[in-house]
């Protein structure tokens, strides 16, 4: 996961066989304080949750949010058929980590095995039942149905700007049909003047258009088959891209304002106001029924998101004060963390997790500089030349997270702990920098363009590696922009060929999924998909990577499944596509009247639907 979502323009999925690689629990050497408020007192009901952000979410349609900012808020008012719960642990990889990262039933009434009979065919047919009681919040209240879950996936390769699904990847690798989907949609609506992108044309397509492996056999069962099993695919069905989706979103543009601005609700709460670029506020859903839904308490009565506080300073001195209680897409201020890592504060945490996050990544097709950011030395001269030491301080130091210097971060099947570039254990190598820029044509130095998120943390971030870098020679003009839009703009393959784009980036990825997860790390960034929405934002390509993904996804034995994801990490690297630099926890920190504030590893946030307010 957390990558931000990109958009499509003309699909060209490389179909990714899946198979039954069977991957170990994640875990992390982040500390910090062992308290937590989930235990403390009874739950009490009422009040109103302040959320504090710089940006805040950078989309509600729920088929192309793909950002841990989206991710808070849909707990709230969406719902998928299968879902995490959320319960405290101290360590990844202990019980409640494994119950956080194992799907459970939402709108599903049981997770499909084949001992419940909902795994079938080999293994390639899923067959999910629907909850009664289950309503949108229409008027009158609506049952949620299969035909509702079926639209959400018709809608994953709208060709509305910014709608197009975060990752496409996992489905059309998948289900039967979906890429074949998927690409007539495309074609069909490539001639905008003959097929206008309009919501009645995008409507009328999808309703009059099938995806083979989808059937809805009555209106709460939904029958998914597969090309081929996939041990993944139930935490595939868990991910907030197959969210129900309402009929009554036929009627908008994907992704739109009117969307945005006419959501329908299935989960605890609905959005009662949202203004773009300021607040969002969330009411209770007097549709929503709790005896169905043992995932969400929903203690408070009422949730306002405020946007427009970029600085991690300021949103902590709010929730100090209480009039902030929670945060949606800032780290904590890294100044703060020494003085909260010592205290005894109960509402401190450092949740352990397990991340690639931040790294670099090179925009492979950047024209500027005679195409440097192409060139396999001039890369290599970064992987030498960052301070990694400096940046790690920049995020609060090592009880943060710790360095790596690969793709794949520790507990993770394929992981190995080794360096190509080395460089006095994180310090960075000035003279192995220097010498790689002078061979690769740029003695004199280079001036390139750094694209990163703008809130004061990531601005830290990158002052630290502008620093660094600046003592080989290499100078980084910065590009700061909202973390609402970095993560479009990363992923904008076609415009990102033309010159003054960016060159480096700076974006974070955490698993999708924890646990059998070989999927959403190494096939995730880096198989290939140069086009619009893509995670592999420097349109990286190389055939022993693509052949080692595709074996250890059709692999049976989770040692050999092992060895080929780490020997793709080792040739992503030898090609130094990114510079991995640290694996973060999540620091975390609530106002004093917050209580019950569990990080939820697959959220990448606390789950605002399970805590409470003391005073209410």
């Amino acid at each position: 996961m957390i990558s931000a979502p990109r958009r499509s323009l003309a699909l060209a999925v490389a179909v990714l066989a899946a198979g039954g690689l069977a991957a170990c629990s994640s875990s992390s050497s982040t500390t910090g304080s062992t308290s937590s408020s989930a235990s403390a007192g009874t739950p009490v009901r009422g009040g109103t949750l302040n959320i504090v952000a710089a940006s805040g979410p950078d989309h509600i349609d729920t088929v192309p949010a793909y950002y841990t900012a989206d991710y808070e808020l849909e707990r709230a008012y969406t719902r998928q058929l299968l879902q995490y719960p959320g319960v405290t642990y101290s360590a990844a990889g202990d019980a409640g980590w494994t119950t956080d990262t194992t799907p459970a039933p939402d709108v599903a009434t049981a997770v499909p095995s084949a001992a419940n009979g909902g795994i079938t065919n080999g293994g390639k047919t899923y067959t999910f039942h629907i909850k009664q009681g289950v309503d949108w919040n229409t008027t009158p209240p609506r049952q949620v149905t299969a035909a509702d879950f079926i639209r959400e996936f018709k809608a994953f390769c709208n060709p509305a700007p910014g709608g197009f699904v975060g990752n496409i990847t996992y489905y059309a690798a998948t289900i039967a049909g979906m890429n074949t989907y998927c690409n007539a949609e495309q074609a069909y609506f490539a001639n905008t003047k003959a097929h206008a992108p309009t919501a009645a044309n995008i409507a009328k397509y999808q309703n009059t258009n099938n995806i083979s492996g989808l059937s809805a056999p009555n209106s709460s069962t939904l029958q998914i088959n597969l090309m081929q099993p996939a041990s993944d695919f139930l935490y595939m069905m868990a991910m907030p891209f197959t969210s129900a989706r309402p009929v009554e979103y036929d009627s908008y543009i994907p992704n739109s304002l009117e969307v945005d601005q006419h959501t329908i609700s299935d989960g605890p709460y609905q959005i009662s106001s949202y203004i773009p670029g300021k607040s969002i506020t969330f009411i209770r859903n007097p549709a929503w029924n709790a005896s169905t839904d043992s995932l969400r308490k929903a203690y408070v009565n009422k949730i306002v998101l405020t946007e427009g506080v970029t600085s991690a300073q300021t949103q902590l001195s709010d929730m100090q004060a209480g009039t902030e209680d929670v945060t949606n897409d800032t780290p904590l201020n890294p100044a703060s963390l020494p003085a909260l890592e010592t205290g005894s504060n109960p509402n401190f945490k450092i949740w352990p997790w397990s991340s690639t996050e931040p790294y670099i990544v090179f925009n492979l097709r950047s024209p500027d500089v005679g195409g440097a950011a192409g060139k396999l030395l001039v890369r290599q001269a970064i992987e030498y030349g960052l301070d990694k030491i400096a940046v790690q301080k920049a995020f609060g130091g090592p009880p943060v997270g710790p360095i790596i210097n690969g793709v794949i971060p520790p507990g993770n099947v394929g992981y190995v702990n080794y360096n190509l570039y080395p460089d006095a254990n994180g310090a960075g190598n000035t003279a192995m920098c220097k010498t790689d820029l002078s061979k690769a044509g740029y003695p004199n130095g280079i001036s390139l363009l750094y694209e990163y998120q703008s809130d004061s943390t990531n601005t830290r971030a990158f002052e630290a590696i502008q620093a660094s870098l600046a003592n080989c020679g290499i100078k980084l003009n910065g590009k700061p922009e909202p973390g609402s839009t970095l993560f479009v703009d990363l992923g904008n393959s076609p415009v990102n060929a033309k010159a003054n784009q960016w060159d480096l980036g700076q974006p974070a990825w955490i698993p999708d999924w924890f646990g059998n997860n070989g999927r959403t790390m190494i096939q995730a960034l880096f198989a290939p998909r140069c086009t619009v929405n893509t995670n592999n934002y420097g349109c990286y390509n190389n055939s022993t990577v693509n052949s080692l993904i595709t074996a250890a996804e059709t692999s049976t034995s989770l040692t050999t499944a092992g060895t080929d994801w780490h020997q793709a990490d080792m040739q992503i690297m030898q090609d130094a596509a990114i510079v991995p630099i640290m694996d973060q926890g999540f620091p975390n920190f609530s106002s004093s009247r917050t209580k019950g504030a569990v990080f939820t590893p697959n959220i990448g946030e606390v789950d605002i639907t399970n805590l409470w307010l003391s005073n209410g």
